[in-house]
């Protein structure tokens, strides 16, 4: 048994650096095709973790599942039971920015949310959950060194996949300049800020909703190795 009710690894078995795909036969691909001597660590619920190396840097790679609640317990266990100190997010999209199309890489600066994750810190206003400016810059010089075209920007991270709106509500968003929508980033960049560590969100589109155009389960696991490569550099 591990250290939480969520998580098989025990203490010292999670690296300091750890990647955070939504999908754990995502983090699962990662370590099979990406680390070095990757030893599996999580199974619990299906949600996989490993860690390995890349490049002689120890690496953990760690499924989070959907949604920010998810996002939510997995994020916080690693940086307060595991001692994680850089948690990088690489995930998939939705396009809100008709300039994007499948395969961008979009690096999350800021996560607008309609979630109420932020009320349990008690705030007197609203609450902007923004990345680490250190792993942005970062991410984004080592996309430039890699001729990978990444865009810069604000995302939404939403509790709803099936809004009852339909794409009228993306649509104002979209006005606001936001690039694309997802579901966890607000909730770890919120965690992450809260306890003083760095997260970044990373995210390849891999739907065009006002398009009705989207990648397969299968390429989503697997084709997005772009987001992958740059995020292992930065770690």
């Amino acid at each position: 048994m591990g250290l939480t009710p969520h998580n098989n690894a025990n203490a010292g078995d999670i690296a300091e650096t750890v990647l955070m795909p939504g999908d754990p036969l995502r983090a699962k691909f990662i370590a099979e095709n990406f680390l070095e001597d990757a030893v599996e660590y999580n199974t619990v619920r299906g949600m996989y973790g490993y860690t390995g190396y890349y490049k002689g840097k120890r690496i953990s790679v760690q499924g989070s599942g959907m949604g920010g609640p998810s996002m939510g317990i997995y994020s916080y266990e690693l940086i307060h039971f595991y001692g994680v100190k850089n948690l990088i997010r690489i995930g998939s999209a939705g396009a809100l920015n008709k300039d994007l199309k499948i395969q961008d890489l979009v690096i999350a600066m800021g996560a607008c949310t309609d979630s109420n994750y932020a009320s349990q810190y008690n705030l007197p206003g609203t609450y902007s959950p923004i990345a680490s400016f250190e792993l942005v810059n970062k991410a984004y010089d080592i996309a430039k060194e890699k001729n990978i075209p990444a865009v810069v920007g604000n995302i939404l991270s939403s509790d709803i996949f099936y809004n009852d709106g339909g794409l009228d509500v993306l649509k104002s968003w979209s006005k606001m300049n936001v690039l694309a929508v997802e579901m966890e980033a607000a909730a770890l960049y919120m965690n992450a800020q809260r306890a003083g560590v760095n997260a970044l969100c990373i995210l390849t589109i891999s739907d065009l909703p006002f398009e009705s155009v989207a990648t397969t389960a299968l390429e989503r696991q697997t084709a997005f190795t772009k987001m992958m490569e740059v995020a292992l550099e930065l770690a």
